[in-house]
């Protein structure tokens, strides 16, 4: 999660596997637009002598929509590596690394920047540094510096950033792939009645993850070239992507001790909406979906309109649920096109005008179904951003695009369990549980920059989080060490252990409980596009 180890194929590959994307209005320049793609999932931080770098053989992609039809720009990234020094040994350095020309580093990588724009590509970066790891106080004494100088400007004025960072993704792993038992209210669950409640863990808080970042001025992604202030018009809107490509052919060269690539480029990941394949893409067509387009995303229609695990809430968890089984019920024999319309517009067309009160984000290709991070750029940067997003009020975080604080997770397993669903049917209410149902995990601890990356320094593998926490007594820690990841955030006041009355829970155990109800013939063929439609605005269109 979001997108780490989320398909059989990728999770194999680990240096092409896309693991996150954001996209918001930058904070500090808010007539610009910083998208975010991360690559390398659970890096740990101590992982040498062989440090975790961009592959060679992979193209890398930043991919912007502006008609919501086709990629309208495209920035590719190719990395290279310098070959080491014979006599070096076996380390990644032979002393501290304080500049980013250091002769003590032996692995240095830099990159080119094409950009692909009406069908012309252009070189707009060339042998751009990427900083080192971070290895530790006596190998990499002034991280901060070091990251910064690998900050650099395109040739057409973008900023641009490649490079290790902190994972800032929260999330509770742990209990989420053990059967959903969500801690904050595990002792509902079908097969949890001894584990109690407690706070979630970030999993991925000792992480760190390969950064590739994009500072854009507003007027380069608009296709008019118009710096947007009406939340109103299409053009104000942008879906975004990245994707992960390797060349066709992979020949092995004995000689050398690795593949060589030939032919053309074939996309082997791709990432526009959080958890989309990882969460609602069945595990059959994780790797299809991979590979596939997102402009061809109608064919997994069904997997969005009706999702397993909004499926399995109810009997994950009895009694918790009722309204949710019920509607669940009602809509399991309806086509795509009548199902989850809330969840549709969500993740694959972005939500109309008129859902939201003075809120929409549907690029000019109107309801084209593909999965992008759609932002409307007219929308300014809150002064106080809620992770919550626009379920929490803030018009300027997801699935408004999405902001590097926004609760993810929390957010689409409200949507999931139904808190969306009146968007379209006005009759439907949620069950009291939707509301505060969290995996618990928080992001705080990450550290967050003030400016661009904005991505948290990366945790350094002497002071990894989990064997030496930041400011234990008597420990002596350098300026610019990150502090451990864990803890709470600000905004959702409702994250705590949820409450919801005396829920029956049942005696079975839960692989039991799952097994049975995944194995009722509960199938769902995937849609052709002819299914698709508007999201409806009342239930008789529902």
């Amino acid at each position: 999660m979001s997108s780490h180890r989320e398909a059989p194929y990728i999770s194999s590959d680990p240096v092409a596997d896309n693991t996150d994307v954001y996209a918001f209005v930058s904070p500090d320049a808010p007539d610009t637009v910083t998208i975010i793609a991360n690559f390398i999932p659970l890096e740990a931080p101590a992982g040498g002598p062989n440090f975790y770098q961009f592959g060679d053989d992979v193209q890398y992609a930043i991919n912007i929509s502006n008609s919501g039809t086709q990629d309208d720009i495209s920035y590719q990234f190719a990395f290279s590596t310098a070959a080491p020094d014979p006599a070096a040994g076996f380390l990644y350095n032979t002393g501290p690394i304080t500049s980013l020309s250091d002769s003590t580093w032996n692995r240095k990588q830099t990159y080119n920047v094409t950009k692909v724009q009406g069908g012309t590509s252009t070189t707009v970066g060339t042998s751009l540094p990427c900083p080192p790891c971070n290895i530790g106080p006596l190998s990499t004494p002034d991280y901060p510096a070091l990251a910064a100088a690998a900050v650099q400007t395109l040739s057409t004025g973008e900023k641009v950033f490649a490079g290790q960072r902190a994972d800032a993704f929260f999330v509770d792993l742990g209990a989420v792939f053990d059967l959903g038992d969500l801690r904050p209210f595990a002792s509902l669950h079908a097969g949890g009645g001894a584990l109690g409640m407690h706070d979630g863990i970030n999993t991925l808080g000792a992480s760190n993850v390969h950064t590739i970042a994009l500072q854009i001025p507003k007027t380069m992604l608009t296709s008019d070239g118009s710096n947007p202030t009406d939340p109103a018009k299409p053009t104000a809107v942008i879906g975004v992507y990245a994707s992960a490509s390797r060349q066709k052919a992979q020949v092995y060269d004995s000689s050398q001790g690795h593949f060589n690539g030939s032919g053309p480029y074939e996309q082997v990941s791709r990432l526009g909406m959080p958890l989309f394949n990882e969460v609602l893409v069945s595990l059959g067509t994780k790797d299809q979906w991979n590979a596939s387009s997102p402009f061809n995303d109608s064919q997994f229609v069904s997997d969005v309109s009706f999702p397993a695990l909004a499926d399995l809430l109810p009997s994950l968890y009895p009694g918790v649920f009722p309204n949710l089984q019920a509607l669940n019920a009602k809509l399991e024999s309806m086509p795509p096109a009548k199902q989850r319309a809330d969840l549709v517009a969500i993740f694959l067309t972005g939500l109309p005008a008129g859902i939201v009160p003075g809120f929409q984000n549907v690029t000019a290709g109107g309801n084209t179904q593909a999965d992008l991070l759609r932002l409307n750029m007219a929308i300014p940067p809150a002064k106080s951003p809620n992770p919550a997003g626009l379920v929490g009020g803030d018009a300027a975080g997801f699935p408004n695009g999405r902001r590097l604080q926004d609760d993810i997770v929390t957010i689409e397993l409200r949507a999931l369990a139904g808190v969306t669903y009146p968007l379209v049917d006005s009759s439907y209410t949620p069950d009291a549980a939707a509301s505060k149902v969290t995996d618990g995990a928080t992001g705080a601890g990450l550290n967050l920059l003030s400016c661009f990356p904005y991505m948290p320094l990366p945790y350094s593998g002497y002071y990894t989080p989990s064997s030496t926490p930041v400011g234990n007594a008597g420990e002596a820690v350098p300026a610019g060490a990150p502090e451990t990841g864990g803890g709470g955030a600000a905004g959702l006041a409702d994250r705590v252990p949820l409450a919801v009355g005396a829920a029956a829970v049942a005696t079975a155990g839960a692989a039991a409980v799952v097994l049975g109800h995944r194995n009722s013939g509960r199938t769902h063929a995937h849609a052709n596009g002819s299914e698709a439609m508007a999201v409806p605005g009342t239930a008789d269109e529902a």
